[in-house]
């Protein structure tokens, strides 16, 4: 089956992994510890995200390190762009009104 990156973002577990990633590699064993669900059950979120290519993993020795290929989440940006503008745009006149709203003499 064919997984995308939408698929790897839908599921909170899998964006808490994501989020843990942007700071260092990790083993699988220390991503496990962060969650309050089984080694087994943290193992087939990690390998749901590698094969969304969002991570990558690494095999040294015995261990298993994942590793972040935010590469691959530029395709959530992208899509996410044109909301990102029609809220800076929301934003900027709902600014723009305040503003205006301040300036007007306080009645009495």
């Amino acid at each position: 089956m064919r997984r995308d990156v939408y698929q790897a973002i839908a599921d909170p577990t899998r964006r808490q992994i994501l989020m843990s990633l942007t700071r260092e590699r990790k083993k699988v064993n220390d991503l496990a510890e962060q969650f309050d669900m089984t080694r087994q059950a943290v193992s087939l979120h990690v390998k749901f995200l590698q094969e969304c290519e969002v991570i990558r993993i690494e095999q040294e020795g015995r261990e298993r390190y994942c590793q972040l290929e935010a590469q691959k989440l530029t395709e959530v940006a992208d899509w996410l762009e044109p909301f990102r503008a029609l809220w800076n745009d929301r934003l900027d006149r709902m600014d723009s009104l305040l503003n205006e709203l301040q300036s007007k003499p306080k009645r009495k």
